[in-house]
């Protein structure tokens, strides 16, 4: 059986190019089986099966003069919503792995009156996710965090060089050792809420990076709800949030 890089096999059985074969493996969206295919340049058998699962479709909540309420799907990088939706631009991001609530701003007035509220922190945000362990009381963390963005960014706690991040930990039901749990933020540091629960021994499931031993096709984290000046946007559980298999 002869041996081929990943993204090539890919490219012979879809007929697209190299170069888009690869872009999908980088972008998380190809399996083989129930794995995820992580390294586009690995050497596997040319009669491997490949499987892609493109993300849903891109659904809007809400959208008036001055904003655009999406509820984006996991594995879509939030760029590539701005991208998708003329005349508009992002007012936060979400980490590709996370759906839910994201807001768009569509004048430049709006545009700054909105980055202002996220600056002073008056943007209330709330977030659902399956973390590993049971949590069955409410957390409140305050650790400061680092972030080092060379490359894939990566958080730290750092009471030294960290900036003040607080999330509030709200648990909502266990299923054998995994629990859905509810957070509320008001920082919005990178990985914030991938950081703290870490450090409080509850990885998010399938987020590898902070220490999750459960394979997952993505890290189980999705923006429930945003309150930003007089807007209120709650966005639907996809499955594998609702409900853990």
């Amino acid at each position: 059986m002869a041996k081929e890089k990943a993204y090539k096999v890919l490219a012979q059985q879809q007929g697209i190019s190299n170069k888009k074969a690869k872009e999908l493996i980088d972008r998380g969206l190809v399996y083989v089986g129930d794995k995820k295919v992580k390294i586009a340049r690995a050497e596997i058998s040319d009669q491997t099966t490949f499987r892609i699962e493109y993300p849903e479709e891109i659904e809007i909540i809400y959208e008036d003069e001055n904003i655009v309420a999406v509820n984006k799907p996991a594995q879509i990088d939030s760029y590539d919503i701005q991208d998708a939706i003329e005349g508009a631009e992002l007012l936060h991001r979400l980490d590709r792995d996370t759906s839910g609530v994201l807001l768009l701003g569509r004048n430049e007035a709006f545009i700054q009156k909105a980055i202002n509220e996220f600056k002073n922190r008056r943007v209330e945000k709330e977030y659902v996710a399956w973390v590993e362990g049971v949590v069955c009381e409410e957390m409140e963390i305050d650790e400061p965090i680092f972030t080092i963005k060379k490359g894939k960014a990566f958080s730290m706690i750092d009471p030294v060089r960290g900036k003040k991040a607080h999330t509030v930990v709200i648990p909502e039901e266990v299923q054998g050792k995994k629990s859905k749990v509810h957070m509320r933020i008001t920082t919005g540091r990178t990985h914030q809420i991938r950081v703290h629960l870490a450090d409080a021994g509850h990885p998010i499931v399938g987020d590898e990076q902070y220490g999750s031993r459960t394979q997952s096709k993505r890290i189980l984290l999705h923006s429930a709800k945003i309150k930003l000046l007089d807007y209120t946007f709650e966005a639907k559980e996809p499955k594998d949030i609702a409900r853990y298999k």
